[in-house]
């Protein structure tokens, strides 16, 4: 299935998407360093970069983060190498008042992680099929601390070790018409 772009955008954005096949293969930490580097410098509300990470590239914390897995994304994401789990502190750090623009600003930062990532030759899927409640108990996160979404990382592997419905499913999805998109007043 081939997306079709009407506009010239960065080859990341064109080419990325979010498989479920990962190969079976070792990252190392200094590999996932530079997609934290990206999304650190993703913009923010008053620069307070709300996000937060727990990097689940070890065998204690990869398998805290298969338990925290709804069952239908533990059956492909434990073959991913690199499990992230992208929270976002709710309240400001300068005076503990809520900060309504979190989510969004941690969503920009999933975005930048997504796109270095493809530009260093990896594929994301992120995930919201997972347990917050056990992943704050299973993480020791405190009150004002949200876990968001996970994020599985590695590099693009054979489609066919995935269970037969997943197979179908391995390719881009198509996209809204950009005028779908806008809302005209």
């Amino acid at each position: 299935m081939s997306r079709v772009f009407k506009y010239d955008i960065l080859p990341e954005i064109q080419a990325r998407w979010s498989p479920r096949a990962f190969r079976k293969e070792n990252i190392g930490r200094e590999e996932i360093l530079p997609l934290l580097e990206a999304a650190r410098y993703a913009p923010s509300c008053f620069n307070e970069q709300p996000w937060r990470f727990i990097i689940a590239d070890d065998k204690e914390n990869r398998q805290r983060m298969i338990d925290i897995l709804a069952e239908s994304n533990q059956i492909w994401a434990k073959k991913a190498p690199v499990l992230i789990l992208i929270c976002s502190k709710k309240t400001f750090t300068q005076n503990n008042q809520d900060n309504y623009w979190n989510r969004f600003d941690a969503g920009t930062c999933w975005g930048y992680l997504s796109l270095e990532a493809q530009k260093r030759g990896f594929v994301t899927h992120a995930m919201g099929g997972f347990r917050r409640g056990k992943a704050k108990e299973l993480f020791h996160l405190p009150e004002e601390v949200e876990p968001l979404a996970v994020v599985a990382i590695g590099r693009y592997g054979d489609k066919n070790d995935l269970p037969l419905e997943l197979q179908e499913r391995e390719h881009p999805e198509t996209r809204l018409e950009i005028e779908e998109l806008i809302i005209h007043r």
